[in-house]
């Protein structure tokens, strides 16, 4: 098997091998105390069953049994004290390995949040981090090294017994392949599909529980709690079942382990009993050689149970690997051209940083589009790629779309759900790259900017998270080395100082979690707050007024239009109040541009954008 999932020829794909080769020496002792340790035990009762059968003749003097009883006694706090030294350099590597794993994921993830918010649901995030991480551990504890140490002592047995009669050794030998390959290869076989069912349907579980935790306070207040619990219980009683049929084949694949050890324990007793009439071995050593079959089988029974494991670390793996990888926008062959060599990539960014600062940040896009089929590529001419696009509804989020934004331009985007205008806004942040055409910041792809981007545009959408500190904390995570009367310039732009001077401590007031002490509006000023403290050139409005009422909204749309003069505006929302203050309107539908204008522009010309207009029936906004 591949132990670094579907991608394990990839740099960041490999999460197995790696850490084979850094913590080989502790692997090794592992390993090899694994060995002793089973041989220590076998030991034991080999010389348990020759004391027993030796003592049962009277011998004359203890001091005949005296040699077989201290190596009962050494053999047995031998096994026990190797035993606990293999455990804890085992789970003392593992535990490491561990602790590195989640380091790299969160370095991994943190660089990418754009893009795997854009991608992935919170339970999908958080099942990575508290389960497929965790899972990875049993790979080394309770697959790899078992299956090792096994192979090891099934050459030591065989070769042992074939000491004494190799045509018996071979018999014995295929007893033991049955335990080592064949029991494991049919339980694989039989389990691997319900195996992957039920780790992704249990994933699947998380996420549902996840979601439900989030908005407990909407299904209580609809008054569909019983509602979601019959759900989710549906759902779990068709893992449970799952498990359930995966229990029946361990009991069945146990059952089948014992009889096979069985048969070798009747074949060794048979066959010592034939070689101590004959006078190869002592009578008293039949006992021995009996007793010794069971600790040895102790380590060849749980391999079919480590095999099974198998499908659980792949699919944890493919999961691991799908959330890990880099992103669109980082991937080879996509966006505008080909990759440049990174010093002169950093040379282009950084003087795009330095515009960003003198406010001359120009956005482009040429002929863009994107499919998240990464499997699909638009080809042919531009009105076939937008009569598929129109036909297939959703199989691309954004077809030929061109724009021109220069510094201070104001540009509103509008469109139902599903019209690809989020997939616009991420393009625009580079945390995708497009399918086809480019995405353009100053002549440099946005998504070579990576966390820099930060520095040229900020969002502002309609849920910011609020983090549960004080309100200068939250405003602060815009800039945190902005000075006391940025933050108070910050506040008072936001129209926030009202709010703040009525707090209990100001500024220093806890907001609690996801802001809950405040209103909607109220939060989204502390976020607007925090975006004007980061002063970035391009502002993106991602539907930040979702949600608040209608006098709400048009308070807060004035603040924004009033404190970003000079900046450059991108205003994502599904309806029209507030567009005579746009220099430019985009109507998106299907993916594709369907109309685009001025306000009085699309008054005169289409007769759509009149009945819209009609129906918000916007009122003028004063700044």
């Amino acid at each position: 098997m591949d132990w670094n999932g579907e991608q394990g020829t990839g740099g960041q794909a490999q999460w197995i091998t790696p850490y084979f080769r850094a913590y080989s020496g502790r692997f090794a002792l592992y390993l090899i105390l694994g060995t002793l340790t089973i041989l220590a035990a076998s030991m034991l009762m080999f010389t348990s069953g020759f004391l027993i059968s030796k003592s049962s003749l009277q011998p004359y003097n203890i001091l005949l049994v005296y040699v077989p009883i201290v190596g009962i006694r050494a053999f047995g706090i031998g096994r026990a004290v190797i035993h606990y030294v293999e455990r804890l350099v085992g789970h003392d590597a593992v535990l490491r390995i561990l602790s590195k794993m989640r380091v790299r994921l969160y370095k991994i993830l943190e660089p990418q949040a754009l893009f795997i918010r854009s991608r992935y649901r919170a339970g999908d995030i958080l099942g990575v981090l508290a389960d497929d991480i965790e899972q990875l551990q049993n790979v080394y504890i309770r697959t790899v090294f078992p299956s090792l140490v096994a192979v090891i002592i099934y050459g030591v047995a065989v070769f042992a017994l074939g000491w004494f009669d190799g045509l018996f050794a071979l018999l014995m030998a295929g007893y033991i392949l049955i335990l080592v390959a064949v029991l494991p290869y049919i339980s694989l076989m039989l389990t691997r599909r319900t195996n992957a069912e039920v780790k992704r349907e249990r994933n699947g579980l998380y996420q549902k529980l996840t979601d439900a935790v989030m908005g407990i306070g909407d299904w209580v207040i609809s008054g569909r709690p019983a509602e979601f619990l019959e759900s989710y219980e549906h759902d779990e009683d068709i893992v449970a079942r799952k498990e359930r049929k995966l229990r029946t084949w361990a009991r069945w694949r146990s059952l089948i382990g014992q009889l096979v050890v069985g048969i070798a324990v009747v074949s060794m007793i048979y066959w010592s009993g034939s070689q101590a009439a004959a006078g190869q071995i002592e009578p008293v050593l039949i006992a021995a050689f009996v007793l010794v079959v069971f600790p040895l089988a102790d380590a060849f029974l749980p391999l079919s149970e480590a095999a099974e494991r198998i499908p659980q670390y792949q699919e944890s793996l493919r999961r691991l690997n799908r959330i890990t990888q880099p992103g669109l926008a980082q991937s080879p062959g996509t966006g505008s051209g080909s990759d440049p060599d990174s010093a002169l990539q950093e040379q282009q960014v950084a003087g795009v940083l330095d515009a960003s600062r003198a406010r001359t940040i120009h956005l482009e896009l040429r002929g863009v589009s994107f499919t998240y089929d990464a499997g699909q590529s638009l080809q042919g001419n531009r009105d076939r790629k937008a009569a598929r696009t129109a036909a297939e509804g959703t199989a691309y989020s954004v077809c030929d779309v061109s724009l021109d934004i220069p510094q201070g331009k104001r540009v509103m985007v509008i469109g139902r759900s599903g019209a690809g205008k989020s997939t616009l806004l991420k393009l625009i942040q580079g945390a995708i790259a497009p399918t086809e055409g480019s995405v353009l910041i100053n002549g440099v792809p946005a998504a070579d900017f990576g966390d820099d981007i930060s520095k040229i545009i900020s969002v502002l959408n309609q849920s910011p998270h609020l983090f549960d500190t004080t309100v200068a904390n939250n405003i602060r995570l815009g800039r945190q080395s902005a000075s006391e009367e940025e933050l108070q310039l910050a506040v008072q732009q936001a129209q926030l100082d009202a709010l703040v001077a009525a707090l209990p401590a100001g500024l220093d007031t806890p907001m609690r979690e996801t802001g809950q002490r405040f209103s909607g509006g109220e939060r989204q000023r502390v976020a607007l707050a925090r975006i004007l403290l980061q002063d970035a050139p391009v502002l993106v409005l991602d539907e930040p007024t979702v949600g608040l009422d209608p006098h709400t909204e048009r308070e807060l749309l004035s603040t924004i239009f009033r404190t970003t003069a000079g900046k450059t505006l991108v205003w994502v929302t599904h309806h029209l109040v507030g567009a005579e203050k746009m220099d430019e309107i985009i109507f998106m539908e299907h993916g594709s541009i369907l109309m685009r204008g001025t306000h009085e522009e699309l008054l005169e010309r289409e007769p759509r954008y009149r009945s819209l207009y009609a129906l918000d029936r916007p009122e003028d906004l004063t700044c």
